[in-house]
C-alpha cells in the first residue's frame, strides 16, 4: 500500500465527498463551491491537501491565509474517513502542513475546532503535537458547543 500527501486534483473531488460524508467534517454538497477558487484563479493561496493510499484520496485538508495579517494561516478543515482513522493520517497531514507554511515563511498556524465530544480526538492530537490552546468563545457553534482556538508557531 502507498501512502502520500499531495495536492488536491479536480478528479479528486468525487472521492472527497465520500470522506466528507464518512468523517462528517461537513456537508459534502458544499465542498464544489468551497474548493471553486482553489481550482479556477491562478492566483488563490487556499490551500487544499489530501493523503492518498494507493492513489485514492482517504482524508482531506484544506488551510488558508488570515486575512489583514503577516504570515498567519488558519487550517479551516481536516478530515480522514472512517475507515482510515487512528492510523496516523491526520498527524501526517499535519506535519505536512506546516512544512509547506513553514517554506511559505508563514509563521502561525490556527486551528479552530468545537468542544463537541465528537471533536475529541482532533483536540487531543493538537495537544499532543504541540498546539496550545488560545481561546474558548462560549455557545459559537450553537448553544452549548464552544469553538475552540489552538495556535503554534510554524517559523
Amino acid at each position: 500500500m502507498s501512502i502520500s500527501i499531495r495536492p488536491i486534483q479536480p478528479t479528486d473531488c468525487d472521492d472527497l465527498k465520500l470522506i466528507l460524508d464518512s468523517c462528517e467534517l461537513f456537508p459534502s454538497e458544499l465542498l464544489d463551491e468551497m474548493i471553486y477558487d482553489y481550482f479556477n484563479n491562478p492566483e488563490t493561496e487556499d490551500i487544499w491537501f489530501t493523503t492518498t493510499s494507493d492513489e485514492v484520496p482517504v482524508a482531506i485538508g484544506y488551510c488558508v491565509p488570515e486575512k489583514l495579517t503577516e504570515g498567519t494561516y488558519n487550517l479551516l478543515a481536516i478530515g480522514v474517513s472512517k475507515n482510515e482513522q487512528e492510523k496516523g493520517i491526520a498527524k501526517e497531514m499535519m506535519h505536512y502542513i506546516e512544512q509547506l507554511l513553514k517554506d511559505k515563511g508563514a509563521r502561525i498556524l490556527i486551528i479552530e475546532t468545537s468542544s463537541d465530544d465528537a471533536q475529541f480526538p482532533a483536540r487531543n492530537l493538537y495537544n499532543k503535537i504541540g498546539y496550545h490552546q488560545e481561546a474558548i468563545i462560549r455557545d459559537f457553534w450553537k448553544d452549548g458547543e464552544d469553538k475552540i482556538v489552538f495556535w503554534k508557531r510554524v517559523k
